[in-house]
């Protein structure tokens, strides 16, 4: 496994409140960039600021909620968030039925910015806050024979609209293998710029995996299971040709259907300039984690 990342960022370091409230401030550059070189440890992410909050909160993948990007945060009001608890369960030590607070206590809260991409070749850079997921694995006690973490997502048929509808299966499942789940960069996010996560972002806790495509880091988690064999991942299950389970950010392997060589950032409009995506979306350090796999095979 990689060394262990340390975090030295500072709420400094995070685009003050009243500064991405102020979207013409944020575009002029007064807010500071700092943090996203430490993300990522990539040249290439030292120019990139955080998005303003409207970006964030209002273009968004969550199916529960319906298909469009503005679906998400038009109806997710209605989900019910508090109390919120999470069954463990599988190869681990101290299974059960864990109160969110509870899960998380003791843990340290980071805050980091990430590069966020989506599959469909749009990006976006978020800075969340949350806890390390090692952190919460090694609580858990995962047991040897536990090679994969699977995660569910809930399930609110009566305030999700998309669920009534059964525009895909459902609950949403998503999985790691453990090197991955384990990888300093991964995180649990509980909360945007911070301040509480979005119900449309994956409130109350969401899963945070910089260096894959956006689908992976499964939103609103209820289940945490470790298990010997590789899980269930919904897209992968959909059509498996176009999404694999892997998926990670990788230039060189085209999506079927368009091309994953470039992407474009979120806020900048329709015809804003494309720009090279990265390999591991610039996160270097986890090209260890896949040496010796063949990335279009396992993509």
């Amino acid at each position: 496994m990689a060394h262990r990342w340390t975090n030295d960022m500072t709420r400094a370091d995070v685009t003050p409140k009243e500064l991405w409230l102020n979207r013409r401030q944020i575009m002029a550059g007064t807010a500071g960039i700092g943090a996203a070189a430490l993300a990522g440890r990539a040249a290439a992410q030292d120019a990139l600021e955080p998005n303003p909050i409207e970006d964030i909160t209002s273009y968004n993948n969550f199916y529960e909620f319906g298909t469009g990007k503005e679906d998400p945060s038009r109806n997710a009001d209605e989900m019910v968030i508090s109390p919120w608890s999470i069954t463990v369960d599988g190869l681990c030590d101290n299974p059960g039925e864990y109160m969110l607070d509870d899960l998380l206590s003791g843990l340290t809260t980071e805050e980091r910015i990430y590069r966020f991409r989506c599959v469909e070749a749009w990006s976006m850079v978020v800075p969340w806050n949350g806890v390390e997921l090692a952190d919460l694995l090694a609580k858990l006690g995962p047991k040897p024979e536990a090679k994969y973490v699977a995660f569910e997502t809930a399930v609110q048929e009566e305030n999700m609209p998309g669920v009534r509808r059964g525009v895909i299966p459902f609950p949403y499942v998503e999985g790691l293998r453990m090197d991955e789940a384990m990888h300093p960069l991964t995180l649990l996010a509980t909360g945007i710029y911070g301040e509480p996560m979005p119900k449309q972002n994956g409130a109350p806790i969401r899963l945070v995996v910089p260096w894959k495509y956006g689908f992976k880091s499964i939103k609103s988690i209820v289940r945490i299971s470790f298990v010997e064999n590789e899980p269930p991942a919904t897209w992968n299950i959909i059509n498996p040709r176009e999404y694999g389970f892997y998926s990670n950010v990788n230039p060189t392997h085209d999506h079927p259907r368009w091309s994953q060589a470039t992407e474009r950032r979120i806020g900048g409009g329709l015809f804003a300039s494309r720009q090279d995506t990265l390999m591991w979306n610039g996160y270097d350090e986890v090209a260890p984690l896949y040496e010796g796999m063949d990335l279009d095979v396992n993509f």
